[in-house]
């Protein structure tokens, strides 16, 4: 079997390829993106080549390119690859050969990698949000230009009545030309944002995962939505801890011996998938009385940032769960609060055993 090792750069790449069977070096050599050669190379392979890369942006021809000519690819994580190798020498020839020697013993350490059809529905998401702040950024100049002039009439300056009397400010030619380009764009980027938001209503109500999600409070289709495409398989988490871990809302460590350490969020997983979530733990703390109570505890004692974060962190433990349970809120909440630990489950069936809920335990007494 045809082995290759590929150091994956956005001007071209560098090969190690090697015959298995025969031990054969095939290829190891650079190879431009300019024209047609990388292209030239592969197809001229037989089909069935096992190529491994890090995992990297702006590689999604590639991935075409390879599927196109019957070969399979393999994407790691490019931390974990690196920690493979501690020597100081690093270059592109030594990063494919160290891709293609875990390639062959086995070590590799794959990543999962969502499908076409998930990554295209993120540009959705991304895209929506780019333009949210887009226009977020448009209103703060239109609120400082009302600021100017007197006018201060906070969220009241989106109302109709509040559009009136900023068309009307008499301004001086400049700032007239800025307000009226900016109230432009701002009715722009208004429409195209409810073109974006009803696609994204539509896109999560034809997930089924999206659908039990969005029956959590605070939780709306781009939460839900975000949270399936960013978690794909909920089952390869094996618990809560992985996932709250992969989401980046676990605590850094630094601790040696007798020393123990925890500092702020590692930050290491989905940024846009950390702030989707911190938004809609403000508008859980608000309707969920459980959530609300720890969220001004801990608002009192530390920060309301920090208290922000506990409630996105324990908004995606119940999102985990409900996933993995297939339980929509609020009995989900009920089943948890009669666990006193989320155990390691094999199953969707988990809870099951848990405690019964406070309705069932009062129709049990009323019933007796």
């Amino acid at each position: 079997m045809l082995i290759i090792g590929c150091d994956f750069h956005p001007s071209g790449q560098q090969v190690y390829a090697v015959e298995t069977e025969t031990g054969e070096i095939v290829a190891d050599r650079w190879l431009a993106h300019e024209g047609e050669e990388v292209r030239k190379f592969y197809r001229d392979l037989a089909g069935g080549a096992r190529v491994g890369v890090e995992a990297s942006g702006n590689m999604l021809w590639f991935e075409r390119l390879l599927e196109q000519c019957g070969h399979e690819l393999k994407v790691g994580d490019a931390a974990a690859i690196r920690a493979k190798d501690p020597r100081k020498q690093k270059h592109d020839r030594r990063d494919a050969k160290l891709i293609w020697r875990l390639l062959v013993s086995g070590e590799f350490p794959e990543i999962w990698v969502p499908s076409l059809a998930e990554r295209d529905l993120r540009q959705l998401l991304v895209h929506r949000d780019k333009l949210v702040r887009m226009r977020t950024r448009i209103k703060c100049q239109l609120q400082h230009l009302a600021l100017n002039q007197g006018l201060q009439k906070k969220r009241k300056l989106w109302t109709k009545e509040g559009r009136k009397v900023l068309e009307g400010l008499e301004l001086e030619p400049w700032t007239k030309r800025r307000r009226d380009d900016l109230l432009q764009l701002l009715d722009s980027l208004e429409e195209q944002c409810k073109q974006l938001d009803m696609a994204a209503e539509l896109a999560a109500k034809a997930s089924p995962q999206a659908r039990l999600l969005m029956t959590h409070v605070g939780v709306g289709p781009i939460i839900s939505l975000g949270m399936v495409l960013t978690l794909g398989d909920v089952s390869r988490f094996r618990n809560s801890r992985k996932l709250i871990s992969y989401l980046g809302l676990n605590p850094s460590e630094e601790s040696s011996g007798d020393r123990h350490r925890l500092g702020s969020i590692s930050k290491q997983g989905s940024s846009f998938m950390r702030f989707l979530l911190v938004q809609g733990a403000q508008t859980a703390a608000r309707a969920d009385d459980g959530l609300a109570r720890q969220y001004r505890r801990l608002a009192v004692q530390k920060h309301r940032g920090i208290a922000k974060v506990m409630v996105a962190r324990k908004l995606a433990v119940r999102m985990y769960w409900m996933l993995r349970t297939n339980t929509p809120y609020p009995e989900v909440v009920v089943r948890m609060r009669g666990s006193s630990s989320h155990p390691v489950v094999q199953g969707p069936t988990c809870l099951s055993e848990r405690p019964a809920s406070p309705a069932q335990a009062v129709s049990r007494k009323a019933e007796s």
